[in-house]
């Protein structure tokens, strides 16, 4: 089991030590995406919706996600986050519906990597997008939901080379 990080040597899951890994600064970029309809795009651009607005209260919701990400990852290490950032940007689709792309940007000066803190925060953000518009419509649908880029840490950077397409 040596090879295994998140194992001890009886086969039980553990969380790694970090203790002897160098701070550097080090950053997440995760993209989620929901598919709403005509109704709900204009309900959120026009601010119509009961609930408030819907992509303020995302977006706050989202960072709160980010800072509980160890809550509710069971090996993820608690990170003091130097940054949360979320964006929004609509795509007219051919399926006369809409598609709002989440960008969440993560940045810490620590011992261990934030992705999983942009992934939670990009996930909660698109689901708090459904929970405040499910009464106009529930056939909303949420995902794909990736790691775009990361920097720093001992493996290096990474970015999705791939094209994404929902």
């Amino acid at each position: 089991m040596k090879d295994f990080t998140h194992f001890n040597e009886e086969g039980r899951a553990k969380m790694v030590d970090i203790s002897n890994k160098s701070e550097t600064e080090r950053i997440a970029i995760a993209t989620a995406s929901i598919i709403v309809s005509t109704a709900i795009y204009e309900n959120i651009t026009k601010q119509q919706n009961k609930k408030g607005d819907v992509l303020a209260v995302a977006q706050v919701a989202g960072i709160m996600a980010a800072k509980q990400t160890s809550n509710i990852i069971p090996m993820c290490h608690p990170i003091i986050l130097r940054g949360v950032d979320i964006s929004f940007t609509w795509e007219e689709r051919d399926d006369n519906d809409y598609k709002l792309i989440i960008t969440v940007y993560v940045k810490t000066i620590g011992s261990t990597g934030v992705e999983m803190e942009a992934l939670t925060a990009a996930s909660a953000t698109a689901l708090t997008v459904y929970d405040m518009c499910k009464a106009i419509d529930k056939g909303m649908i949420i995902g794909p939901t990736y790691l775009q880029k990361k920097t720093g840490g001992k493996n290096g950077d990474f970015e999705m080379e791939k094209e994404i397409h929902f």
